[in-house]
Parts: structure tokens; sequence; C-alpha cells
């Protein structure tokens, strides 16, 4: 264990609390390049570590509160000693060769997995997810520090403010992403344990809790949705007839329009996963809908967007609410009922869970798993159609001739 160093101003609470609070922080030198600094201005005080990156000029970096109003927890307050403990572990790690970098931090993960996102054409509005939900003092730790407990914390903690599991599941898998993606560019980093353990999937967060409308109900808030506005019961009624997500049709394109005695759509797929290149994939519409869309279209270029509704973004949530309550639907029904009801209507229809998961963009292993309780039904259906029944008494096979005349 590296030797403390002695500073009488910062050593007790006592001492600290005489000192004159100001921005800049009282800073004392702990090892070769670094120091360890103390700020407060009215409440607790704060630990910063400063160090030379190597090229001749130095950062900052606030990674704790000092235990001046409550004791020392060894993880967010922390005394003098596990200071100096902490910013020598922050600013170097003995067990690599330092680049003298400064080390990331938790928010600064999202952001660079969000332009990684970006860059391989994958969905960066997944980090807005996790941001809303991101305390400060979390995202200001550095992520060569982050432990499992705290992790769990945060979390379990999306549960306590309402959040499905599901949700609550999906938001921890993208904060885990950004951070895998850290520590695979900065070797310094080896507590992968942290986020492997602390935002282990939930128990119930697989358990699918898909809402699925009748054909009546589907007809029914489409109708309202043309009720609020013509543009916006368009777009509901491509969801509910083709089964798709909302950014597919953000993407759709007026030449992805085909008509014709079998019109389709050449619909784009999501950005969903690890994909790296948007692929068109024909999806069948009915020959009313087509007319539908190319009217909407007009003479508008080829390249243009097929949809041109300012509203396409979030305002279409509280858009569907209001169509949902006017069906009398649940109003917590969101538009991506008509996505689980359009794939249950094919797997009752018969067709093969291969074909229903390539027209919904989606893979044969979701589909089983989210929708198996619909598949046994079909199933059980079919068997039932080839079933002797032993019980039953067979029918004649005797026809009676019919009489003289």
């Amino acid at each position: 264990m590296p030797r403390h160093t002695r500073a009488t101003s910062l050593e007790t609470r006592t001492s600290r609390l005489k000192l004159t609070p100001r921005k800049k922080p009282y800073f004392t030198g702990i090892a070769l390049g670094i120091a360890l600094g103390y700020r407060r201005l009215q409440d607790a005080g704060t630990w910063t570590v400063r160090a030379n990156n190597g090229n001749g000029s130095r950062w900052t970096k606030v990674f704790a509160i000092a235990d001046d109003n409550e004791d020392a927890n060894g993880n967010t307050v922390l005394n003098f000693w596990q200071a100096q403990d902490r910013a020598r572990s922050i600013a170097r790690a003995d067990h690599v060769t330092t680049t003298g970098d400064r080390p990331i931090t938790v928010a600064e993960a999202l952001t660079n997995y969000e332009v990684e996102l970006t860059a391989r054409g994958g969905d960066s509005q997944n980090i807005s997810r996790v941001r809303h939900h991101l305390p400060a003092g979390l995202g200001e730790t550095v992520v060569g520090l982050l432990n499992a407990k705290a992790l769990r914390q945060w979390r379990d903690s999306l549960l306590k403010k309402g959040l499905a599991a599901a949700s609550a599941g999906r938001t921890a898998r993208i904060l885990k992403a950004a951070l895998t993606l850290a520590a695979r560019e900065d070797h310094r980093i080896v507590n992968n344990a942290a986020w492997r353990d602390g935002l282990r999937s939930l128990p119930d967060a697989e358990s699918a809790r898909n809402v699925i409308l009748s054909d009546d109900e589907v007809r029914r808030v489409v109708a309202a949705a043309y009720e609020l506005d013509p543009s916006f019961g368009l777009w509901v009624e491509v969801h509910a007839t083709v089964g798709c997500r909302s950014c597919q049709l953000r993407s759709l394109e007026v030449r992805d329009l085909q008509s014709g005695t079998a019109p389709r759509l050449m619909l784009p797929s999501s950005k969903k996963g690890r994909r790296r290149r948007i692929e068109r994939r024909p999806v069948p519409i009915p020959p009313s809908l087509a007319r539908s869309l190319r009217l909407a279209a007009g003479d508008r270029a080829p390249h243009e967007p097929l949809f041109q509704l300012a509203s396409c973004t979030r305002t279409h949530f509280e858009w569907f609410r209001r169509a949902a309550a006017a069906a009398k639907l649940d109003p917590k029904v969101s538009i991506y009922a008509l996505r689980h009801s359009s794939i249950v209507r094919m797997l009752m229809s018969g067709v093969p869970i291969r074909i229903c998961a390539t027209h919904h963009d989606t893979s044969t292993a979701m589909i089983e798993r989210s929708y198996s309780r619909f598949i046994g039904d079909h199933a059980d259906t079919m068997v039932r159609r080839g079933l002797l029944d032993i019980a039953a008494p067979a029918g004649s096979n005797v026809v009676p001739l019919a009489a003289r005349p």
C-alpha cells in the first residue's frame, strides 16, 4: 500500500472547516505529478484530483464528497486518507502503462457511445433514455472506479420510478454497452465485472407484456386517428397494416411506394442491433392503402420523404393516446401495440414464423420468445384437427338407397 502524505489543514473535518470557502481547491501533492484537492463553498466539500498528462499540461477531476457532514462510506463519501488512495488510482493505473489521458467518466462514455452508434447507423436516440434517468453523481463518476453495488442500485431505482422491468432492462443494457465500449478503448479500465454483475438482466425483464388488440379494436383506433388528423390517421393505418416500427416509416421515401396490381412498400430495416447498413425489403400492402399513400405523396420527388408530418416524432405518443382513448381502449396502450397485433394476426393465420419474422424485421428467436403463447394456441388448434377421439362413435358409411317410384 502506498504511503500517505500528511497535510494538517486537510486531514480532519475540523481543520478543513477552518479553511476559507472558495471556488479554487486547496491542493496538496500526494505523488509525483498528482495532487489531491479540497474545495468547499457552503455545504460539504468535495475531493478533486489533479494530474499531469505528460504533455506539459494537466487535468483535474472531482471524484467524491468529503466527510464534512457525514461519515465516510468508502464509496461516495471519503475521508482524507481514502481520498488519497482514490486520487492515485484515478490518475494512474499501476497495472498497465498509462497514456497520460484523463480517465473517462460515465457521462463521457455515453457521449462516445452515441458517436459510435451514429457512425455505424445505429439509433443514437437510445442514449437519451439513459441520460434522462442518470443522476449527476453517477454521470461524473470515473468509469474505472465503478462498482457493482452502485450500478445495481441505479438499475433498481428505475423500477422505483415506475418503469417496467423490461424498460429498466433496456435502459441498463444501453449503459452497459457504453461502459463496455469505454473499457475496450482504454485498457486502464479493468473493472468490467462491475457492470457485468451490477447491470444483470432483471428476473422479469424478458417476460413479454405485449398488448394485443383485436381487429375490431385496431379498426376503431385507426378511425379515431383519422378523426384527429388525416395525415396522422394514414401514419397509424400503415403501422396497423404493416406492423412496422415508427423509425422505419420515418425513413420511407416516395420511391419506396410501388403501386400496381400487387402494391408494396420497400420498407427500410430499423437501426436495432449492430446493423451498419439499412436494407429495404418488399412488404405487401392492400390496394386501398397504396392509393391513399400515392395521393398523400402528391408530386413530391422520388427521394423526398413519403410522410411529411411535422409531428412524426415524439408528439405522436400523445396523439396516439388521444386516439386510443377515443376508441375506448386503455390510454396506456402505445402505437407499438399495432405491431404486436400484426405479428399475432399473422401467426394465427398460419404464416410461418420465419416469414412473419422477416416481414416484421425481427428474428425467429424473438418471435418464439415473445409470442410463444400465441404460437402454442395456433399449434393446439392445428393438432386438434388430426386427433382421434376414441370415445366418439364412428359415423356409418352406409347410405340408404332412394325408394323406387
